[in-house]
């Protein structure tokens, strides 16, 4: 039998499931309308995809890290409410999310996901007879909530890999060592984690200063020099202002240079300076719901 786009239409329009889930499942079913409802609704996809639209502002971001501390992980599900996001279930997704995003090698860093990212295709690496994406939305269609995958992470090293998770739920950090491994190596990479996720003084956006985006140095640049401008002193004096001001924002945002969030008579860089070796390469913040 021929699925025309009528028919798709009509499916769609009836259950809002995508076009693709609305063609595959009118050719499982001989192009019966009323058992691809059915189908689409033991998939969960139907219902998932209903509620699509709405916003998914709970959910648990989930970290982990290999034996040998060579490979982590972090990855934030959502849900729309906490009653779901502190469900077992739920909680168990995640931990299995988790684990296949680990397991990914075609990842080594950060992923902002959609529906139609190339890792929402791959094969779920619990069961190969569904794919990462397949199994998100069957997890919607479980708690009749819009359940997504928002951003995950992954950093494979020859070095060492930490992570800290707040009890929450709602904020971990992930640091990557590099330089030096071993138990030294993976305990620096947890101080530093713990400190990223306190976000004190602020959350940092670079490992070192010289790494801070160009964009967002001008941009502070300029309105340090509008407010000493106003001071009424002479050029000169001004400069000398406006570069006090730049260093002084360096170590506010640069994590090396940022005071250790349990000592801050210490400088990050200062704490990974005591193992011999180490440096880091790279850390990464979740925090649920913010970019």
């Amino acid at each position: 039998m021929t699925i025309t786009a009528k028919d798709v239409a009509a499916l769609r329009a009836r259950t809002g499931a995508g076009i693709g889930d609305c063609k595959k499942a009118l050719e499982e079913t001989g192009g019966n309308i009323e058992q691809a409802i059915d189908l689409l609704r033991k998939k969960g996809i139907a219902k998932a995809e209903k509620r699509a639209g709405r916003t998914a502002a709970e959910g648990q971001v989930v970290a982990w890290v290999a034996d040998d501390f060579s490979l982590g992980a972090v990855v934030e599900l959502n849900s729309e409410t906490d009653f779901v996001s502190r469900n077992e279930e739920f909680i168990a997704l995640a931990g299995m999310v988790v684990r296949h995003i680990a397991e990914d090698t075609s990842l080594d860093g950060v992923a902002d996901i959609t529906a139609d990212h190339a890792l929402m295709q791959k094969q779920w690496h619990h069961d190969a007879a569904a794919t990462l994406g397949e199994v998100v939305k069957q997890a919607a269609g479980k708690t009749g909530e819009n359940v997504s995958l928002r951003r995950v992470a992954r950093f494979a090293s020859d070095g060492a890999v930490g992570f800290y998770r707040h009890f929450n739920g709602k904020i971990a950090a992930m640091v990557e060592i590099a330089g030096a491994r071993g138990e030294a190596a993976h305990a620096v990479a947890n101080t530093v984690a713990e400190h990223v996720a306190a976000g004190v003084p602020v959350v940092p956006l670079a490992v070192r200063k010289e790494d801070v985006p160009a964009d967002v140095v001008a941009r502070e640049r300029a309105i340090f020099v509008a407010q000493a401008s106003e001071s009424g002193k002479p050029e000169a004096i001004v400069e000398k202002m406006v570069a006090g001001r730049i260093e002084k924002y360096f170590k506010e945002v640069a994590l090396l240079d940022q005071p250790w969030v349990r000592d801050p008579e210490k400088t990050i860089a200062q704490v990974v300076g005591e193992v011999p070796g180490a440096s880091v390469r790279r850390f990464i913040r979740f925090q649920m719901g913010e970019a």
